[in-house]
């Protein structure tokens, strides 16, 4: 039986069991301690946690609704493995949203919201030596980049959708920043992109933005089972206790 561990506190009172379950597995898969092709059972969560399995299969069910994992036998579950078609819908779905919000943002147009603009140039167009250097710090901060410019248009069901969208091509992006060489050339490529919506060129905007996306989408289709291997060896020290050996799967 798996032991909870001392630094897994009870749930906050404003949380409710399942909740306080899906938030700690989510933000696991999130922080590339669970990966994808990892499986676990509900037996081993609920002895973590310390509670009973009826709040954990309910976090896990939620999860699956997610699109981030994925039930197959008596109790057992899956981080859903990398699918390459289903990402290159994904990237598909995300060029069309943001080459549209660039378009938007380079107009003159009283419902962009030019401080969340303001607010980008501050963290974006810094000097070298204030840019941050840790790759899943500067992933974050590419995240909140996107959505914040999908945001400024004023489209709110539109930055719902593209938030949704940013939760399923998390992990591969995550793994870029860990292991491409891509965080100053993140720096440079969204200053350029601010830089053009500050002079309201469109042209320009819409040329950088493709170019962005583009080289994410080249990063996302070079990634293979070799780097999940080796983010799991450098994470060895951070095991998760409901993931058994046994049930690590990469493929």
């Amino acid at each position: 039986m798996i032991k909870n561990p001392a630094n897994v506190g009870p749930p906050p009172k404003s949380s409710s069991l399942p909740d306080y379950v899906y938030g700690n597995l989510r933000d696991d898969i999130f922080g590339l301690r669970l990966l994808p092709g990892d499986q676990v059972t509900e037996t081993d969560i609920a002895a973590y946690f310390d509670v009973s399995r009826t709040p954990v299969r309910e976090a896990l069910q939620r999860l699956q609704r997610d699109g981030l994992m994925q039930g197959y036998v008596r109790g057992g579950w899956e981080v859903v493995p990398v699918d390459f078609k289903r990402y290159e819908d994904l990237y598909e779905m995300r060029r069309i949203i943001e080459l549209h919000a660039v378009t938007r943002l380079c107009r003159d147009d009283t419902t962009i919201d030019q401080l969340l603009i303001d607010d980008l140039q501050k963290i974006w167009c810094c000097p070298v030596s204030e840019r941050q250097v840790d790759g899943l710090q500067v992933a974050s901060l590419d995240e909140a980049f996107h959505q914040t410019l999908v945001r400024a248009t004023g489209n709110l069901e539109m930055a719902t959708t593209f938030d949704r969208l940013t939760d399923r091509v998390r992990i591969v992006r995550r793994l870029d920043f860990l292991y491409g060489d891509c965080v100053q050339l993140t720096y440079d490529e969204h200053a350029a992109i601010l830089g053009a919506i500050a002079k309201r060129d469109s042209a320009a905007a819409l040329r950088l933005m493709t170019a962005h996306i583009e080289d994410s989408h080249v990063s996302v289709r070079q990634l293979t089972l070799h780097h999940l291997h080796s983010v799991r060896s450098g994470a060895s020290a951070e095991r998760l206790p409901y993931l058994p050996l046994k049930m690590q799967r990469l493929s």
